[in-house]
């Protein structure tokens, strides 16, 4: 079997294997975080074997016990610069890229036009999910870790996430993005996160399968999968089995309405797994839940374009500190410092005004907003950073 392993010593490994195409995330160390030089390499690899005839599978992996555990955001801490927010329009020139990068390469992954296969082996998270949950098969184990926290640093729910969580059952959506809840594999499969769920110790064996299979025929990809997957269910104490509490709950018009309908479900009697979400959840930036709920709720009428344009304006927004600073006051508390004792600004959601909310969600003029190519084949990957006018400014600077 020619198997060539490209970039070995790259944080995203290529290789190609006939007519099978692999890419490690390979940062195990970091957890396999997302970084500029990431995300670009992972879009080198999806253009250049999507126009390959040769390539008809892909298979997306992360080396060591996370698959991605998302955003880098000790490099977003680092890069930001007091004097640039003030200054410029931008954020750091690296923090702009991987942003820029990220969304559009987000679009690529949900419009693949190969058949994709993820094995989403330990920690997923943030952007991580982004490189799962939009694949034709996603694959998790016992020990796949699902989360979202980006509300609780003061961000909000991004990469594409306000399309997918929007479309999830009910509430769900809401709540995972606003409470940062963690499903297990059995849970992402049931939430339909997650086509199949596969044990841990067999996943080795399904990538070798798949990769002599050496075809990208979904319904045989499929076949190959199921012969290792097992049909499961989520176990009874699962937040799964309490869709009906949060539908109560998270159908709340705002995050202040959510928290008061949250607590008086609290004092019910077999309730008691409330309190916990409900402290991390008066924990969390008020800028950032009040942002993620807006988002959510948008993107249940947006398209995938529109939430992915809207979701790269409110991350660019945040990076300035256009109205708040509060994603690099929880990235010190929990990355930097380390104790867990961020200090919002403002600090409590009556203080967060719907006119500072509206300003965040403004759109850009034409030409910052982020374009999204045509899907024809001619002009599919058209739009690339370095072709845009945030690079052309940045060296112009």
């Amino acid at each position: 079997m020619a198997r060539e392993q490209l970039s070995p010593e790259e944080v995203v490994m290529g290789e190609e294997v006939n007519n099978v195409r692999l890419i490690t995330l390979n940062r195990p160390r970091q957890l396999n975080v997302i970084s500029s030089k990431v995300v670009y390499l992972v879009a080198q690899f999806l253009e250049k074997w999507e126009k390959d005839d040769d390539a008809e599978l892909i298979i997306f992996k992360g080396a060591g016990r996370a698959f991605c555990a998302g955003g880098d955001l000790k490099m977003f801490y680092e890069g930001r610069s007091e004097e640039l927010l003030m200054i410029c329009y931008f954020p750091d020139d690296s923090c702009l890229e991987v942003v820029y990068r990220m969304y559009w390469l987000c679009y690529h992954i949900h419009t693949y036009k190969k058949t994709a296969v993820a094995l989403a082996h330990g920690i997923v998270m943030g952007g991580g999910g982004a490189m799962v949950v939009p694949l034709k098969f996603s694959v998790v184990t016992e020990k796949t870790v699902f989360a979202l926290p980006e509300a609780g640093v003061g961000l909000h729910t991004d990469c594409s996430f306000s399309y997918i969580l929007s479309r999830l059952p009910g509430h769900l959506g809401e709540y995972l993005a606003l409470t940062g809840a963690r499903l297990n594999g059995k849970e992402m499969v049931a939430a339909g996160l997650a086509t199949h769920f596969v044990p841990s110790d067999r996943l080795h064996e399904l990538e070798q399968r798949l990769v002599s299979l050496d075809s990208g025929d979904a319904p045989t990809v499929r076949a190959v999968i199921e012969e290792f997957s097992l049909d499961v269910r989520p176990e009874e104490e699962s937040i799964l089995n309490k869709l009906s509490t949060i539908d109560k709950c998270f159908c709340g018009e705002s995050v202040e309405e959510i928290i008061k309908l949250f607590e008086a479900e609290a004092s019910i009697e077999g309730n008691g797994w409330i309190a916990p979400v409900l402290k991390g959840l008066k924990r969390s930036s008020p800028t950032g839940l009040k942002i993620t709920l807006r988002s959510i709720r948008e993107g249940r009428k947006q398209s995938l374009p529109e939430c992915l344009k809207k979701e790269f304006r409110l991350t660019m927004n945040i990076l300035r500190s256009v109205i708040s600073g509060d994603v690099y006051e929880g990235i010190r508390a929990i990355s930097i410092d380390k104790d867990n004792a961020p200090k919002w600004n403002p600090p409590t959601l009556k203080e967060v005004s719907d006119e500072n909310i509206d300003r965040i969600f403004k759109p850009f003029s034409a030409e910052l907003e982020l374009p999204i190519p045509s899907d024809e084949e001619s002009c599919r990957w058209d739009g690339k950073y370095e072709n845009s006018v945030y690079s052309k400014a940045k060296e112009t600077q």
